[in-house]
């Protein structure tokens, strides 16, 4: 009897110590189990308060090239002179302007988000080398960041962005949107013109950046309600006319821009951004 005593003690406190790390694992296991927390979500403004809301300036580029003399009226009107660009962005800086990006843009016009004091959009129509060379690299001199559409059918044809170029934009903290395939109209599209404006240059621009394409300039600005729905289904968050009137159901799809004349003096600029947006 005294032998056995002994082995089933023994036998009792090794039961034991072998229960209590399962308790302590289950004890762990509980203390670990998250806990989930719904964050609400943050509304969003309708179509009518979006509209209500100050426009933010938006300048639209497509040239940046010094004027020849066998150059039209409309070729005049579409180019801004290096000096000229240079001019202009030093206006912006001096009379306290601050660039946004489309992000902060959509933040703003959906969900009520604050924005810098005299925001200001800067973008860059059809995929010219100059944008980069001459536009980006001016911008830089003051912080500026800008949003670059590209029609990728020109995309590293003679006087064109290439693919790496394109890169380098996106990768210094510009954005980049789509622009079509070639400058196709979309109040022109039937069939497969919208697998071949929207959606391809889409997929073919994330290939190149490697991040979502969400922004899209309506060739020439022109657009009619039968586009937005394809627009919307390509993942475009965001579409841009020129300085007509927005749709007053979509105004997302519809934001206006200016195109800045060639013609325009450097007070003429900085006035025509102080009166074409509300």
């Amino acid at each position: 009897m005294k032998n056995i005593l002994p082995l089933f003690m023994a036998l009792f406190l090794l039961a034991s110590c072998q229960s209590k790390p399962n308790a302590v694992k289950k004890e762990v296991a509980f203390a670990q189990k998250e806990i989930k927390i719904e964050t609400p979500k943050k509304k969003e403004g309708s179509s009518e308060e979006i509209l209500k809301k100050p426009e933010v300036p938006i300048l639209c580029y497509h040239r940046i090239r010094n004027i020849l003399p066998s150059d039209g009226p409309n070729m005049k009107v579409y180019s801004v002179t290096p000096a000229a660009f240079a001019e202009q962005m030093k206006a912006l800086s001096v009379n306290g302007y601050h660039t946004i990006l489309p992000a902060q843009l959509k933040e703003y016009l959906v969900y009520g988000g604050k924005l810098p004091s005299k925001p200001i959009m800067i973008t860059f129509d059809d995929t010219r080398e100059e944008q980069l060379t001459i536009g980006a690299a001016e911008m830089k001199k003051y912080g500026f960041k800008g949003v670059f559409f590209i029609m990728t059918i020109a995309i590293n044809r003679p006087g064109y962005m290439t693919k790496e170029q394109i890169k380098t934009l996106s990768d210094s903290g510009n954005i980049i949107g789509a622009h079509s395939w070639d400058h196709h109209m979309v109040t022109k599209y039937v069939d497969a013109d919208w697998e071949n404006q929207l959606a391809k240059p889409n997929k073919k621009l994330q290939e190149i950046i490697g991040k979502p394409i969400t922004d899209f300039a309506y060739p020439d600005g022109i657009w009619n309600t039968a586009a937005i729905p394809h627009v919307k289904d390509n993942g475009y968050q965001l579409a841009y006319i020129l300085a007509t009137k927005r749709d007053s159901t979509a105004p997302l799809y519809t934001i206006r821009r200016i195109i800045v004349s060639g013609t325009w003096s450097t007070s003429g600029f900085t006035k025509a951004i102080q009166t074409s947006f509300k």
